[in-house]
C-alpha cells in the first residue's frame, strides 16, 4: 500500500506531520519517523485544510463559458443553451469536463455533483484525473411525457459502464426540473431511489416563474410541496438554487433532511432570486452546502468565489452582519458537502478518506493571518492554492497539474467548433 508523507503543515494552528496510507489518513502527530513513497515538505508556511465539494455543477459547460450572458434564465435556456448543448458529442463533454476539473482542482475542489448531457465522457474525464464525481442519471420529458429518446439512451449507457468505476465516482438520479419533467417520472425517480438508495439531484424553486407555474397546475402546491407530495424529498435529495421558499418549504426540507445546493453567483447573475440562508440555515437548521451552477451561468467553478458570495449575500438579505458566518460557511463547502453524498472526507482527521489541500500562507491574501477561515472564506482567490490531495493521490503540487496544456488545447478545439456550427 503505498504512503504519502505531508511533512511540516500548519494544522490547527500548529506545526504536524500527516501520514497517509493508500487513500485514508493513518496518522497525525507532531513528527512522523520513517521512510514514505513520496514526502511533501509544507516547511511551516502552507496550512493543510478539507477540500471543497461542489455540490451543484454542470460541468461541460466550460465549453459554453461566456457563451450567452446577461439574459434572464428561460431565454438563455431556451434560445441559446439548450440549442448549443444540442450540437455536444460525449468527446465534447469529456473535453469540457476535463477542463472543468482542472479549473476546480487549481481552486481546491477534489468533488462535483454533475448534471449534464453524455455522461460517460465526465466519468472518463473524472476517473483520468483523480477526482471524486456524483455524475446523475439525467431526465428530462419530451411532449408525450415519457424521458426523451436521448436521455434513456445515456442514463442506460452510464448504468451499463458503472461497474468498471472507481470508488471515486458515484450514480445519482438527475431529473432537471419539475418544469421539464413529467409528474410520472418523477413518481418512478422517487421509487427508484429508494429502492436503489440512491441520491436525487434536482433544481428547485429556482425563479418566481417556476413557483407561479407550479401552483397554477398542482392544487396551488409549491415546487417544494409538490416534490414532497411526489415522494421526492428526502435525506439523500439535494435541491439545487431554492432562491423561492416558503416558511413551509423551509420547514418541509428542515423536516425531510434534505439538502439545499446555494449556488450565490448564478442566482445572483440570472437573477433567479435571493435564498434566505438566514432563515433557512441559522434559524431553521436546514442542511445546506455549496455549489457554483454551469460554467455559463457563473462564470468560474472557484469555491472560494462562492463562499464569499454566500456570506456576503446572506448578511445582505438578511441585514444582519452576523449571518453567515466565516466558520459555518467554510464547513458548509467542505465536510457538509461530502456528507450530503456520503463522503468520508471533508476533514483532516485519523481514518478518514485522504482529501486535502495545502494553502501558501506565505501570500498576500492570507496576511494577517489573524484567522485563517476567516481568509479562505472572504479574501482567498484560487492563487493561494498549493497542492491537492484526493483519494491520496496528489493531483497538483506547488501549482502543477499533469496534462494542463494538452487540456486546454483540446477544450479551445472544442469551443472553436461549437463557434462554428
Amino acid at each position: 500500500m503505498s504512503t504519502l508523507l505531508l511533512k511540516n503543515v500548519i494544522l490547527g494552528g500548529k506545526t504536524a506531520d500527516v501520514l497517509v496510507e493508500g487513500n485514508r489518513f493513518k496518522r497525525i502527530a507532531s513528527e512522523i519517523a520513517g521512510e514514505a513513497d513520496r514526502v511533501i515538505d509544507a516547511g511551516g508556511r502552507k496550512a493543510l485544510i478539507p477540500p471543497f465539494y461542489n455540490t451543484h455543477t454542470h460541468a461541460a459547460m466550460t465549453l459554453l463559458r461566456g457563451y450567452a450572458d446577461d439574459m434572464e434564465l428561460f431565454t438563455w435556456l431556451n434560445d441559446y443553451i439548450w440549442p448549443a448543448e444540442a450540437k455536444l458529442t460525449e468527446e465534447d463533454v469529456y473535453c469540457g469536463t476535463r477542463l472543468a476539473i482542472l479549473e476546480m482542482i487549481r481552486s481546491g475542489t477534489v468533488f462535483f455533483s454533475d448534471m449534464y448531457w453524455h455522461q460517460r465522457g465526465a466519468v472518463r474525464a473524472a476517473e483520468e484525473m483523480g477526482v471524486r464525481a456524483a455524475i446523475g442519471l439525467l431526465y428530462r420529458s419530451g411532449s408525450d411525457g415519457e424521458v426523451l429518446e436521448r436521455n434513456r439512451r445515456s442514463n442506460e449507457e452510464l448504468l451499463a459502464s458503472r461497474g468498471g468505476n472507481s470508488g471515486r465516482i458515484q450514480i445519482t438520479y438527475a431529473p432537471h426540473a419539475i418544469y421539464t419533467v413529467s409528474e410520472p417520472v418523477l413518481r418512478r425517480i422517487a421509487e427508484e431511489a429508494r429502492a436503489n438508495d440512491l441520491a436525487i439531484h434536482i433544481h428547485a424553486s429556482e425563479t418566481s416563474r417556476e413557483v407561479e407555474e407550479c401552483k397554477a397546475a398542482h392544487d396551488g402546491l409549491t415546487p417544494i410541496e409538490y416534490l414532497d407530495r411526489l415522494g421526492i424529498l428526502g435525506r439523500r435529495t439535494v435541491l439545487a438554487h431554492c432562491t423561492h421558499l416558503t416558511d413551509h418549504d423551509i420547514e418541509l426540507i428542515r423536516e425531510r433532511r434534505a439538502v439545499i445546493a446555494h449556488m450565490p453567483c448564478s442566482n445572483m447573475k440570472l437573477c433567479s432570486g435571493a435564498f434566505r440562508f438566514h432563515d433557512a440555515f441559522d434559524l431553521a437548521g436546514c442542511r445546506v452546502t455549496i455549489g457554483t451552477d454551469g460554467a455559463s451561468s457563473n462564470n468560474n467553478l472557484s469555491m472560494l468565489d462562492e463562499m464569499k458570495f454566500a456570506a456576503l449575500l446572506a448578511k445582505h438579505e438578511s441585514g444582519l452582519p452576523t449571518a453567515a458566518r466565516d466558520a459555518d460557511v467554510f464547513n458548509l463547502a467542505t465536510r457538509c458537502g461530502a456528507e450530503a453524498y456520503g463522503i468520508d472526507a471533508g476533514v483532516i482527521a485519523e481514518g478518514k478518506l485522504a482529501d486535502a489541500v495545502l494553502v501558501k500562507l506565505d501570500h498576500p491574501q492570507m496576511t494577517g493571518d489573524y484567522n485563517l477561515v476567516a481568509n479562505l472564506v472572504y479574501s482567498a482567490d484560487s492563487s493561494v492554492i498549493d497542492t491537492v490531495v484526493c483519494d491520496g493521490r496528489v493531483l497538483m503540487e506547488s501549482g502543477r497539474i499533469e496534462n494542463e496544456t494538452e487540456i486546454l488545447e483540446q477544450a479551445r478545439a472544442c469551443c472553436r467548433k461549437l463557434g462554428r456550427s
